[in-house]
């Protein structure tokens, strides 16, 4: 077992990774900014140029990427949990591409001024995402044997490619702009990075991961065989709906600011539990530090390749999540 002063070191170098990965976003991009600048700035020393380009365009991009980071994290492991599965991840099984759906749908509506409902995106997101996972569930929900996990990942996966051919439809009746706009949003684009967002974003992070944490002993007991945790006194089908509508949550609100991004549910609870365990009063507080260095490293690795634009941090995760997803493929087939 995992001594506690290790976990303690782990969960503290992770804290301070993600510190420096902030700072490296704050100072990377088309107007480069040196770490004596990022700090002089903070502290009121900067250019008036610089204070600027802080904190009314980096610091709420670096912010939603940390909060999103988060909420997807989290939302993957718990996902995993309830499936008994490594390769479970709000992307793959369909609940990304819902919340999408319902944005677009949004965007639309709204003629491209999503800064007046930016609170409500996070709810239409849910209510999308959640209308989705209804359905999901409902499908892979049998009689005699309640929600069985694999099967609710291959409904996902069904779900998620539907709902894909939905958002082409979408574009394929839009104009320009909307056309745009719905593109950068499938690739994870990061569109809503702006104070608003991250005000909308915000309260769902606050109130969600602690109450996850909160529950972990739910969580370890889910984890748990099936004959074992009904033993233990567990509704399972109770406690799955639960965790399911927590998971749903988190993931809408994180990708209704950001973007189709995946993988990052899929990989940060992957790299948490190898280093600290199953156990989920440990495991979680590591998944959430993992998340937004993932997602910062992405951004600023996105931002550095090309000088007068930016690669969106959607298409650098995937191209680092997908080869990760086809060696957990490998090592459980």
């Amino acid at each position: 077992m995992l001594k506690k002063s290790t976990y303690t070191f782990y969960l503290a170098m992770g804290v301070f990774l993600v510190i420096c990965c902030a700072f490296l976003g704050l100072s990377v991009g088309y107007s480069s900014m040196g770490f004596r600048s990022v700090i002089a700035t903070f502290f009121g020393y900067g250019e008036v140029s610089d204070e600027f380009i802080l904190f009314s365009i980096r610091l709420p991009r670096i912010l939603i990427l940390i909060l999103a980071g988060v909420a997807l994290a989290v939302a993957g492991a718990v996902l995993q949990t309830l499936t008994k599965n490594d390769l479970a991840d709000p992307g793959i099984i369909g609940i990304n591409a819902g919340a999408g759906v319902g944005i677009t749908v949004l965007y639309l509506f709204a003629k491209g001024e999503l800064t007046n409902f930016s609170y409500a995106l996070p709810i239409v997101g849910f209510v999308s995402a959640i209308i989705t996972a209804l359905l999901i569930y409902s499908f892979s929900y049998e009689r005699n044997r309640g929600i069985q996990p694999f099967r609710l990942i291959l409904v996902g996966v069904g779900f998620a490619a539907a709902l894909s051919g939905i958002m082409v439809m979408l574009i394929s009746s839009a104009n320009r702009s909307d056309v745009d706009f719905i593109a950068g949003w499938l690739a994870g684009n990061v569109w809503g990075a702006d104070w608003p967002f991250v005000w909308a974003l915000l309260p769902w992070v606050l109130i969600l991961v602690p109450f996850t944490i909160m529950r972990s002993n739910h969580l370890n007991i889910l984890g748990l065989s099936e004959p074992m945790a009904v033993g233990l006194g567990a509704s399972l089908n109770k406690q799955r709906m639960y965790f399911l509508l927590l998971a749903v949550g988190l993931a809408a609100a994180a990708v209704s600011v950001t973007g189709g991004i995946g993988f990052i549910g899929l990989m940060a609870p992957h790299i948490a539990r190898s280093l600290v365990g199953p156990r989920h009063q440990r495991f979680l507080p590591m998944t959430i530090v993992i998340g937004p260095i993932l997602l910062l490293v992405a951004d600023a690795i996105g931002r550095s390749i090309l000088t007068e634009s930016s690669i969106p941090v959607g298409i650098v995760v995937a191209i680092i999540g997908a080869p990760y997803f086809l060696y957990l493929l490998k090592k459980q087939v």
